[in-house]
């Protein structure tokens, strides 16, 4: 993964929140599908720049997250 060193306009994506995020706090990922990249990044700051990973990478971390006991 890599954070974005420009600041792409990744406010033109469509951004997914994680369904175990609430409006409680905590921990709140939105991740967006782009060209080439997912996007990642802190539904609490949206400000920050985002992390992209490869479309790979994403589905190996999104395997390996779901195959971990609760």
């Amino acid at each position: 993964m890599t954070v974005e060193s420009a600041k792409q306009d990744t406010y033109q994506l469509v951004w997914v929140k994680s369904s175990y995020s609430s409006e409680e706090g905590g921990e709140c990922v939105e991740v967006a599908p782009g060209s080439t990249d997912v996007h990642i990044r802190d539904s609490k700051d949206i400000t920050r720049s985002a992390l992209r990973a490869s479309p790979a990478a994403w589905a190996a971390f999104v395997d390996f997250a779901i195959a971990q006991p609760a």
